[in-house]
Parts: structure tokens; sequence; C-alpha cells
């Protein structure tokens, strides 16, 4: 792998930047397998609740430096500036030796600006606006080998600088995975009834701006028709920010479990019978682990 051209040589520094609970998932084994290498780690985050509580959850140190930017291009513009700024402070001291990211604009920025060799990691060319911050910054970009070579190429990757891996990326995390029951009693729920899981969208997101709405989930009207539909399961909808809960608690009440706070979510799907989604990682993991996935946009 790419990393094995900085890293196994000797004692490095490495510098990874946390953004989302999926990013936690995918560079846990990561970071436990060149902490137990004897190398010097350094993760970084924002202050943004689930993935604060995914690293929480997962027992990773890590230190908060910025802030999420909500949904508008100004609140991301201000918000990323800002953390470039304590970012290129804080990496200015630290002095790593290679810097990885899930292609996150601000480590690319100041990885590249402190002359830092950069490795982004990406599955998601649809989120075009944060390629095009990330991608032309970093020395490699490793992707699933499913994505062409061309797509990273019209965003100036490097041509000797394109990796791709024959997997998805949940795997990184699924083929460690042990389910834990404990998430079915976490969430009062009864292993010998179907469970339908449902996850709203990334409504934060570059590519859904003007497309999505906290107060009107795409989830809600799936949720309507399977409560109409009578069906004997038990349904669960994980939400995303503090805005969607309080949203579908008032419209489904206590005909549906609505969890608006991290949770071992793989046990969860590992558990459940359908999931729909509306967002590609879970989706992706209820596929590999072999329940039925429906994805919805």
């Amino acid at each position: 792998m790419v990393l094995g051209k900085f890293i196994w040589d000797s004692r490095m520094k490495v510098w990874i930047d946390i953004l989302t609970p999926k990013h936690t998932l995918f560079f846990e084994p990561l970071y436990r397998d060149f902490a137990r290498a004897g190398h010097e780690l350094l993760l970084t985050t924002r202050t943004y609740r689930e993935a604060e509580e995914a690293l929480e959850l997962r027992r990773l140190r890590f230190r908060v430096v910025g802030e999420h930017g909500g949904g508008s291009r100004y609140g991301k513009l201000l918000a990323s500036g800002r953390r470039v700024v304590k970012l290129a402070q804080l990496i200015e001291h630290w002095s790593p030796d290679t810097a990885v990211s899930f292609s996150s604009p601000e480590a690319a920025r100041v990885a590249f600006g402190l002359g830092v060799p950069h490795i982004a990691v990406n599955d998601s060319p649809h989120s075009w606006l944060v390629a095009r911050l990330s991608i032309p910054l970093s020395r490699y970009v490793c992707s699933p080998w499913i994505i062409r070579r061309k797509v990273w190429l019209s965003f100036g990757a490097l041509p000797d600088g394109i990796v791709s891996y024959r997997a998805l990326d949940a795997a990184a995390w699924l083929k460690r995975h042990r389910p834990n029951p404990a998430v079915l009693k976490q969430l009062k729920l009864r292993k010998d009834k179907p469970i339908i899981v449902l996850r709203t969208e990334e409504s934060f997101a570059s590519y859904l701006e003007g497309k999505a709405s906290d107060r009107a989930p795409v989830i809600g009207p799936i949720t309507e028709e399977l409560l109409r539909r009578k069906l004997d399961a038990q349904i669960v909808i994980s939400t995303r920010y503090g805005r969607q809960a309080p949203v579908l608690r008032k419209k489904f009440g206590s005909r549906v479990r609505v969890v608006d706070h991290i949770i071992d979510a793989t046990s969860l799907l590992y558990y459940s019978t359908y999931f729909i989604g509306s967002g590609g990682t879970m989706t992706v993991e209820a596929a590999l682990l072999g329940r039925p996935a429906i994805s919805c946009f």
C-alpha cells in the first residue's frame, strides 16, 4: 500500500484528520497498526457531534481544531478558513512526516503549504467541491478500483499518485468487526422481530446544497409508507445533526425509534432485516453484511 512507502521504513510522525464517523471507522485500523509499530500519531477533528462521539466510542485520543461550517457555502468557507489557520499553527509546531485524510480540504491545504506529503482517500467524486479543494494538493489519492483513473485526473491528481484498491471502504472495518447484541438492548429492540433501519441524508453536504432540508428528511415519506402497511417490524431511524431527530419524533412519535447519537451502527445493521438509507456508508455496510439495502436521495 502507498502508505508503506512512508511509514514502515523508520519511525514516523503521522497526522490523521478526521471529519466524520466514517473516517473514524476507516482510519482506526491504520491508527492502531501505526501505534503498535511505534510511530507517533496525531488525530485531529473539528467540533461536530457525530465525529467527536465516534472517536470517543472507539476510545481514540484526538484534538479538536476548528468547527463544522454548517450547511451554507458562506458558513463552510469561514469555518474552513479559520480551521486552516489553527491547523497551520498546530502542524507547524508538531512537524509531521506525512498527513492522511479522507480528502479533508483543510488538511490538504495545510499539508501542502507546509511541505508535508498529503495522502487523500476518496470514494466520493460526486462531492466535487471537496475533491477540487483537496485532490490537486495531495501527493497520492487512494480510492476503490471502481472509480476510474480519469476521474481523479480531471480533479488534478498527479498521474503517478493515483492508487486503486480492490475493496469498498467499509471492508476496512467490517472484516475486523464483531457484532455486539448490546445495541439491541440499548435501543430496546427484540432480536426475534424484524428490524428495518433507515438513515437520514447528509443535509449539510455540499453536494446536497439546496436539495435537502432537515425539516423534511427524504426518508420521511418512506417511513410513512412502512407504517401505513402495518408491518410487524421494528423501525429505527438513525439521524444526523441535532435538527432531524426532533422533526421525526414529532411526526412519528413512539411508532419508530429515532436515534440522535452515535451507536454501534455496524452491529445494528448486522441484526437488521432491511436497510433504507440516504447516505452511502451505511448502505455499503448493509450490502457487505448481506442485508437487503435500498439507497434513496
